[in-house]
């Protein structure tokens, strides 16, 4: 086991008011001095993020494509930029810098554009049934295949599509043994683990007969598809849907978070229900009771050593929890529309994150400054993005 590093009860916090934000980055300075756990060194010079967003309207196109970080300019551009058919969700980053793009549920459409922002190849998989895409996308541990969560409208049962990497033509279909299967991730032995986040859905994407719900981890052989593992949490009612792996699913003692949302009837049940399941390899639990008051957790990405970050931009609040103190959540990051977020190993090791706001993109780091760029020009992030590259 590595050796959990000493925390504080009140772990630091990128805490700001709205005003303080928006007089920070009219000033141009867009940079925020925190509390540190340790003395900071050198910055890093330069992010890149694979992001998709689109206008401030919910009517305004939608894009994918790079933004560049210069936290020595202390300025945020656009790298490229791809027009899409429709929302986007999930995100992977290609070889020598392009995207993979999955639509957002009920997907229809994946795409693949290159660093230029030139889409080189698109898919609409009406053509091939009744499937629809849940919105994620992985590649398989030796970069030939692709995996993604799909529903089988017919069944309403949650698959995993099995793809060619080039083509993107489907090879096979695998059961999730679950509804509504939405995130996947790889495991030491390349096999999956995947969220089902239990959810009944019609084809317009209505959430219907709760009462039936039934979300679930899974873990699947990736040789045929055969199920490995099945776990699920006591109430039935909280949705498991995104995932990180605290750090690489190769060391033996990582853990998978899982984000959740709560489908309770009544708000004040939502509300008092928690956001993090964590498996350690052989249980799922719920660790802390602590949430962000809304019961929805939008993203989470590794954090602070072993730990975990986690969205609610209903709550306008990104939190950390970590295994050192497994019964508290903490606030990090207190800006409207916290929602993206993306581990960042930042100038030191540590364990910070990025994050997207209503305002830029915020990063936190346990042993660096913490920093807000504005946006390049008026724009909305979409739910998820993944860091490229850092300098």
């Amino acid at each position: 086991m590595h050796a959990q590093p000493t925390l504080h009860l009140d772990p630091p916090r990128f805490s700001i008011s709205r005003r303080r934000a928006l007089q920070t980055l009219a000033a141009g300075t867009a940079s925020i001095v925190m509390p540190r756990l340790a003395q900071a060194g050198p910055s890093g010079t330069r992010a890149v993020v694979g992001a998709a967003w689109r206008g401030p309207r919910e009517t305004d196109p939608n894009f994918a494509g790079t933004l560049i970080a210069d936290w020595e300019a202390r300025k945020l551009g656009f790298g490229y930029a791809v027009p899409l058919p429709s929302r986007p969700h999930g995100l992977m980053a290609e070889p020598g810098g392009g995207l993979l793009v999955c639509s957002a549920r009920p997907g229809t459409w994946m795409l693949r554009c290159d660093a230029q922002g030139k889409v080189v190849q698109q898919i609409d998989v009406q053509e091939e049934g009744m499937c629809r895409l849940g919105g994620h996308v992985i590649a398989s541990a030796d970069g030939e295949r692709l995996y993604t969560t799909e529903t089988d409208f017919r069944s309403g049962k949650g698959r995993i599509g099995v793809r060619d990497r080039r083509s993107l033509r489907k090879l096979a279909e695998w059961d999730t043994h679950g509804l509504d299967p939405h995130q996947l991730l790889l495991d030491a032995q390349g096999h999956l683990f995947v969220a089902n986040g239990g959810i009944p859905r019609t084809l317009s994407d209505k959430k219907v007969d709760l009462h039936r719900m039934d979300a679930s981890l899974v873990r699947i052989d990736t040789a045929n598809g055969a199920l490995l593992g099945h776990w699920r949490i006591d109430d039935p009612r909280l949705s498991l849907r995104h995932m990180a792996w605290s750090r690489p699913p190769q060391d033996g003692d990582a853990l998978l978070g899982i984000a959740m949302q709560a489908e309770h009837d009544l708000e004040a049940d939502r509300r008092r229900a928690p956001i993090l399941a964590v498996f350690d390899g052989e249980h799922l639990s719920v660790p802390t009771q602590e949430n962000d008051g809304i019961g929805y957790a939008g993203d989470i990405a590794p954090a602070l050593h072993d730990g975990f970050a986690l969205s609610s931009h209903q709550a306008d609040v990104t939190n950390l929890w970590h295994p050192g103190l497994p019964e508290k959540m903490r606030p990090i990051v207190q800006l409207k529309a916290s929602y993206a977020l993306a581990g960042w190993h930042g100038p030191q090791d540590g364990g910070g994150v990025l994050v997207a706001t209503a305002y830029g993109l915020g990063r936190w780091h346990p042993s660096a400054p913490a920093n807000l760029l504005a946006w390049p020009e008026p724009m909305a992030l979409d739910n998820h993005w993944i860091l490229i590259e850092e300098a």
